[in-house]
C-alpha cells in the first residue's frame, strides 16, 4: 500500500542543468541550484571501507552539511576520519628466495617467496573542509579551503572557482585556481635520497614544505534536448619535498652464478628519491547522455607530466530507474599509464647510484579495470535518499621487463592486487 504521493520524477532540464555541475567539478561538491529555491537544510553522510588482498584496510566517514539560502547561495562544512591500517610495498623487489630487507626507518622484516615485501603502517587522519557558492546573474563564484592532520603529513588549502552562463544558459564557461600548503614530518626525520638504508644521514628532523598550485579552465555545452558535453583542463605545479620517505631500493646481485644473478641483496637497499619538483597536465573529456528514462555517463581523460607518467583513463556509468523511486548505476572503469623516467625494479650492485629511481608500484607501468554498482532509493516512511556501492578493481603491471636478469626473471615483480571498496551514504534535506 502506498502511504503517500510518488515524488515527481526530475525534469529533462533540471538532471541536464544537475549533469553540468558533474562536468565542472573540480573535487569540491557542488550543489545544482533549483530554479527557485527553498532556504533548507542538506545533511550527507557517508562510511567507506576499503581493502587491499594482505595489504591495505582504510575506514572513512564523511559527514557533510550545508545551509541553502532561496537566493541559490550555499554554505557546506564537511568533516572527514581516515582511519588506515595494514601493510604496504616497501619499495623492494619481489624474489624467489627469502630476504630480509630493512626499512628506511630501519625496521627489518623478511619476504615471503614470489611476494611484494611490505611493511606494517597504521595512520589516522582528519580533515575539514568548508565551501562557499554565490550566483550572481550569469555568474557563479565558489571558494573554499580545508584542513587536514596526520600522523607524519599536514595540509592546508584553499580553492575557488567562476563559472559564467552563456547563450541562453546553453554554454558554461569556468575558471579556477587553488593552492595548497603541505608538510611532511616522517617518523625518525627524513632520510637523505639514495643513500644506503642501514646508514642513511637523516636530511632533516624538522618539516619538510611542499606546495600545489592549479589551474583549470572548462567548458560545457547542452549540444541537443538530450546531450550535454564538457571539456576541462588543468594544470599543477608541484615543488618541495615529493618524495616518499618510507620507500626503498633493493640493490640486486650481479654475479654470474645460478643462486646469485639478480637476487636482491639484504642489507644493501637504498632509500629512493624523487625530483622536487612536477608539473602534471590534463584534459578532461565528459558526457552526459539522457536515453528515454536512463542516463549514460561517459568520461576521458588524458594525464602526462614531467616525469614520464602518461595515462589514459575510460569512465563509464549508466544509470536506471526502478519502480518507486529506486535506481542503479553500474560502474566500468579501463586505466592505463607508462612508467616514469627513474622507475626502477632494483639497483645493480656496483653501478653508482641514477640521480632520481624509485620503485614505488604507482609510477610504474600500471594498469587496472574497475567494476561496480551503485545503489540508491528513498528511506521508507521518512525523507532522504539511501545510496550503497560497491567496487572491485584488478590492478596489475608489466612484472616481467626486458632488462631483469637472472633471479628476476623467475618471478612477477609487479605481481596484480585485487582492492575491494564499500561506500553507504545517506542524503535529506530538512
Amino acid at each position: 500500500m502506498q502511504l503517500s504521493a510518488p515524488t515527481p520524477a526530475p525534469s529533462l532540464r533540471a538532471r541536464l542543468r544537475a549533469a553540468a555541475c558533474v562536468l565542472l567539478a573540480t573535487g569540491a561538491p557542488v550543489m545544482a541550484h533549483a530554479e527557485s529555491a527553498t532556504p533548507a537544510w542538506q545533511f550527507d553522510a557517508t562510511g567507506l571501507g576499503y581493502t587491499e588482498k594482505a595489504r591495505t584496510s582504510i575506514f572513512e566517514p564523511v559527514a557533510r552539511i550545508s545551509r541553502l539560502f532561496a537566493d541559490g547561495q550555499s554554505l557546506s562544512a564537511e568533516g572527514t576520519l581516515d582511519v588506515m591500517t595494514g601493510a604496504s610495498p616497501s619499495g623492494a623487489q619481489p624474489t624467489s628466495q627469502v630476504v630480509t630487507t630493512t626499512s628506511s626507518s630501519g625496521n627489518a622484516s623478511t619476504s615471503t617467496v614470489n611476494t611484494v615485501p611490505t611493511k606494517p603502517f597504521h595512520d589516522f587522519r582528519k580533515a575539514l573542509e568548508l565551501d562557499w557558492v554565490l550566483p550572481i546573474g550569469l555568474f557563479t563564484l565558489s571558494s573554499g579551503g580545508h584542513v587536514s592532520r596526520e600522523r607524519d603529513y599536514g595540509s592546508v588549502g584553499w580553492h575557488g572557482q567562476g563559472s559564467l552562463d552563456l547563450d541562453h544558459h546553453l554554454s558554461t564557461v569556468s575558471l579556477g585556481g587553488g593552492v595548497n600548503h603541505d608538510e611532511v614530518f616522517p617518523m625518525g626525520g627524513t632520510p637523505m635520497g639514495l643513500e644506503p638504508v642501514t646508514a642513511h644521514r637523516i636530511l632533516t628532523t624538522g618539516h619538510d614544505r611542499k606546495t600545489v598550485t592549479d589551474a583549470m579552465i572548462g567548458i560545457s555545452r547542452v549540444l541537443t534536448r538530450r546531450w550535454l558535453f564538457g571539456l576541462n583542463g588543468e594544470r599543477v605545479h608541484e615543488e618541495g619535498y615529493l618524495t616518499e620517505p618510507y620507500k626503498i631500493l633493493s640493490v640486486v646481485s650481479v654475479l654470474n652464478t645460478p643462486d646469485s644473478l639478480g637476487v636482491p641483496l639484504a642489507g644493501r637497499e637504498r632509500t629512493e628519491n624523487r625530483p622536487a619538483r612536477r608539473n602534471r597536465t590534463d584534459v578532461l573529456a565528459s558526457s552526459v547522455y539522457h536515453l528515454q528514462d536512463d542516463v549514460l555517463y561517459t568520461t576521458y581523460r588524458y594525464y602526462w607530466d614531467d616525469w614520464g607518467v602518461k595515462s589514459h583513463t575510460v569512465d563509464i556509468k549508466y544509470r536506471t530507474d526502478l519502480p518507486e523511486h529506486d535506481w542503479l548505476q553500474p560502474h566500468l572503469r579501463f586505466y592505463t599509464q607508462t612508467p616514469a623516467d627513474f622507475f626502477t625494479f632494483g639497483i645493480r650492485d656496483g653501478e653508482p647510484p641514477p640521480k632520481y629511481a624509485s620503485s614505488d608500484f604507482r609510477l610504474g607501468p600500471l594498469h587496472s579495470v574497475s567494476l561496480g554498482l551503485m545503489y540508491g532509493c528513498p528511506v521508507p516512511k521518512s525523507p532522504g535518499e539511501f545510496t550503497v556501492r560497491g567496487e572491485y578493481m584488478r590492478q596489475w603491471g608489466d612484472g616481467h621487463p626486458a632488462g631483469a636478469i637472472g633471479a628476476q626473471q623467475g618471478v612477477d615483480l609487479f605481481p596484480p592486487l585485487d582492492t575491494f571498496t564499500l561506500v553507504a551514504g545517506y542524503s535529506v534535506q530538512f
